[in-house]
């Protein structure tokens, strides 16, 4: 497996909380409350990878193009956090269209694009001081130092429940891509608490996470 090169040893950034799993395990209820508890900044690196899906869509580059979609993660200027911009132009609402999801799971196996987005993560984080950071492979690669590693997970059903706009085959669909791909697949982080939030409220997860800081 092709891992980017390690980021920053412990101590030289902020606290780092970083949640891992896959979609509909509750990754971005749970990095809301616990930024806002924190007092914390927040990044959600999906959105990353979508905007260059969108990006890759809107200007008609097939998202299978290994160099054409690295090129464009390289150039384009992404911006997340309550709003997504891309260039300049909100795209908050765009990134979550149906053809964006079908070309996100490819585009993020992209070994050149993930190197391009760790990069930009982890200088997110030395910006803020740290941050609660979610995604796929943020415990395993972007921040295997974070001061506390978390992996959310939840039934299938419950999940899908969740993503209902998306439905159950897309789902097990993007669960495949992700932890099968080559680069940076989608893993329990070594040192991570595993939570399963099927059936809990976020109000439980997040004591549940608040105890072990």
């Amino acid at each position: 497996m092709t891992r980017p090169p390690a980021s920053q040893p412990p101590g030289t950034l902020g606290r780092v909380i970083a949640i891992d799993g896959p979609a509909g395990a509750g990754k971005s209820t749970l990095s809301r409350a616990l930024a806002r508890h924190l007092g914390l900044q927040r990044l959600d690196t999906g959105a990353m990878y979508r905007a260059v899906a969108w990006g890759a869509i809107t200007r008609d580059v097939d998202p299978g193009d290994h160099e054409a979609v690295a090129t464009l993660a390289r150039t384009m200027s992404i911006t997340v956090g309550d709003r997504v911009t891309a260039d300049g132009k909100d795209i908050t609402e765009a990134i979550r269209a149906p053809d964006v999801n079908r070309a996100v799971s490819v585009v993020a196996a992209n070994r050149d694009v993930r190197t391009i987005m760790v990069a930009r993560q982890r200088q997110w984080a030395e910006d803020h001081r740290g941050g609660v950071v979610e995604g796929r492979d943020i415990g395993s690669v972007v921040f295997p130092h974070a001061d506390l590693k978390i992996y959310l997970t939840a039934s299938g059903e419950e999940r899908a429940r969740r993503r209902s706009e998306e439905g159950s085959d897309w789902i097990a669909r993007r669960d495949h891509l992700d932890s099968t791909r080559a680069a940076s697949p989608l893993e329990v982080a070594e040192g991570a608490k595993v939570i399963d939030t099927t059936g809990r409220s976020i109000k439980a997860v997040v004591e549940e996470v608040l105890a072990w800081l």
